[in-house]
C-alpha cells in the first residue's frame, strides 16, 4: 500500500518506519498513568477537603482508563475499551451519589473537613 505522495517504494518505507518512531510507546502511556495514580493516592491521603478527595479518586479512576486503553490499543483489542466504557459508567453513577452525600453532610455540619465529618452523629 503506497502513501501519497511516494513514488519510490524505499522512499515510503522510510517514511513510515519515521511514523513509528514517532508514535508514543506503550510505557509512555503506562508511566503517564502511574504518576497520575501517584498523585491520586497522594492527595486521598494528605487532603483534609472532601471535595479534593472526591477529585482525587477520579483521578485515579481516569489513570486506570488510561492503561485500560492503552494496553487496548497495544494489543488491538476491544476489550479494555469496554472495560473503559464500565469504569466511566460507575464513575458518573459514583459522582451523583457521592456529591449527594457531600451536600448533605454540608447542609448539616456546614463544613467538608473530612475530620468532622468522621463522627456519624448529626
Amino acid at each position: 500500500m503506497k502513501q501519497r505522495g511516494c513514488s519510490d517504494t524505499s522512499a515510503c518505507a522510510m517514511s513510515q518506519s519515521e511514523n513509528n518512531e514517532m508514535e508514543p510507546q506503550l510505557s509512555w502511556y503506562l508511566a503517564l498513568s502511574a504518576v497520575l495514580f501517584t498523585i491520586g493516592v497522594t492527595g486521598v491521603i494528605i487532603k483534609r477537603n472532601i471535595i479534593a478527595m472526591f477529585m482525587c479518586i477520579e483521578l485515579m479512576l481516569n489513570s486506570v482508563n488510561l492503561t485500560f486503553v492503552a494496553f487496548s490499543s497495544f494489543f488491538q483489542d476491544v476489550t479494555g475499551q469496554l472495560f473503559v466504557f464500565i469504569v466511566m459508567t460507575v464513575a458518573a453513577a459514583e459522582a451523583a451519589v457521592g456529591l449527594g452525600i457531600i451536600i448533605a453532610i454540608f447542609r448539616n455540619r456546614e463544613s467538608l473537613d473530612v475530620d468532622e465529618a468522621s463522627i456519624l452523629k448529626l
